[in-house]
């Protein structure tokens, strides 16, 4: 069915499309740009020679909660500088007189690298390659804001007849939000993992989620298609920062199954006026003292377990805040898993259970910093409200027709 409204008028298209193509040449641009400048400030290192590398007093330094500590050494001189991560337990044996050995290379242009070891080729080139990615690590973001604003206005341009305008602002409204962001808050490298390639997958989980929560609001079945590749996504994030694991494994042997099966669910019961919607319904009271127990059981148990693992994820430096996300991290992916039965069986009560997951994930966000994905969970909150309103009245409307017309009752 066409959508009206002025979002959908021929001009506002053109705007939107006009706006696409233009973010897209800004994020070419501003790629290449960085590109060039990224290669032509690598250089060629050639070993220097080796030195001491003195401990630099930290002044009130509070380790205490932390897993991996950063230590700074630096030569008598202090013309050279190195940061090294130690254990927490290693750091610990650490005085103010520690003195290491330090292999110094430097380029004719003045750059250097100091390393704890002799390095590999390998390590010395990742080296210069992090150093210099941080330097233009703005350029590079500010390609993938626009990049993610040019694929959203690109997406309510082509597919704008199924959206109302309401729905389209909403969405470009948590993209621009979350490009804006992406900006004000970059990641920091974590497990090796450049802090660019993090904030991608932190662009696309939101931009997939936002699209995938919009669809079920509109009781489209395609919404489940658009979740894979959510999953996915959301596995990727899991392994690299090496974090959340009780999620990854819902996510991994829990939702992609569900996805699947709730694609052909919802793909037997389509309304019978319009086809594009599909069925919903409302879950019966006296489930729901069952299926809060079964969350906290879940919780307590799962919790329990993920705070006896050592990873060694340097994602968290505080043991402390570790062992919290953990339990709450068993609680999201339990309702989670309850969230995707109900969507699953086509009843209205996902809606809360999502509610649930978007304020917990949100806590978790906060305690890791990953502030731009609480644009995510502004979009997951404002949406479920929307989603909510809509499947009850649409219960309500078929209940109606139903009293009225007991023949056109759906068969149960």
């Amino acid at each position: 069915m066409k959508k009206q409204g002025f979002m959908n008028t021929t001009p506002a298209k053109r705007i939107k499309a006009a706006a696409a193509v233009l973010c897209l040449i800004a994020a070419v641009i501003t790629f290449v740009l960085g590109g060039i400048r990224l290669s032509a400030s690598a250089g060629n290192y050639t070993f220097l020679k080796t030195d001491t590398f003195h401990l630099v007093p930290e002044e009130d330094a509070d380790h205490e909660d932390e897993t991996v500590v950063s230590v700074e050494f630096a030569t008598a001189d202090g013309a050279y500088t190195m940061t090294l991560d130690f254990e927490f337990d290693a750091y610990t044996a650490l005085s103010v007189d520690t003195q290491l050995e330090g292999y110094i290379y430097t380029t004719e242009d003045g750059d250097y690298l100091a390393f704890g070891s002799e390095p590999t080729a390998k390590e010395i080139k990742k080296a210069d390659r992090d150093m210099h990615a941080d330097e233009y690590s703005m350029l590079f973001g500010a390609g993938m804001a626009a990049a993610l604003v040019a694929i959203s206005l690109g997406v309510v341009t082509v597919f704008g007849r199924f959206f109302t305008s309401y729905e389209q602002i909403w969405f470009l409204s948590i993209m621009v939000l979350a490009a804006f962001f992406s900006l004000l808050f970059p990641e920091e490298s974590a497990n090796g993992v450049n802090g660019l390639v993090i904030m991608a997958l932190y662009l696309m989980d939101t931009f997939l989620n936002i699209l995938c929560e919009l669809l079920i609001s509109k009781q489209s079945k395609w919404n489940f298609i658009v979740s894979v590749f959510v999953e996915i996504t959301e596995i990727a994030i899991c392994v690299v920062l090496m974090y959340r694991f009780a999620t990854m494994a819902s996510t991994l042997f829990f939702w992609l199954p569900c996805d699947i099966i709730s694609f052909i669910n919802w793909h037997r019961h389509p309304d019978k006026q319009e086809e594009e919607l599909t069925v919903v319904r409302t879950l019966k009271g006296w489930q729901e003292a069952a299926i809060i127990a079964g969350i906290v059981v879940w919780t307590v148990g799962v919790g329990y377990f993920l705070t006896t693992l050592d990873l060694g994820s340097d994602f968290f430096k505080s043991r402390t805040l570790e062992v919290v996300v953990c339990y709450m991290d068993a609680c999201v992916s339990a309702v989670a898993i309850v969230n995707g039965v109900f969507i699953l069986l086509r009843l209205r009560e996902q809606w809360i259970a999502w509610y649930i997951d978007a304020i917990l994930e949100g806590v978790i966000n906060i305690l890791s910093g990953q502030y731009v994905l609480l644009i995510l969970k502004i979009g997951y909150l404002t949406n479920t409200t929307y989603g909510y309103v809509k499947w009850t009245k649409y219960i309500k409307h078929a209940q109606t027709a139903a009293e009225a017309l007991p023949e056109a009752a759906e068969k149960k």
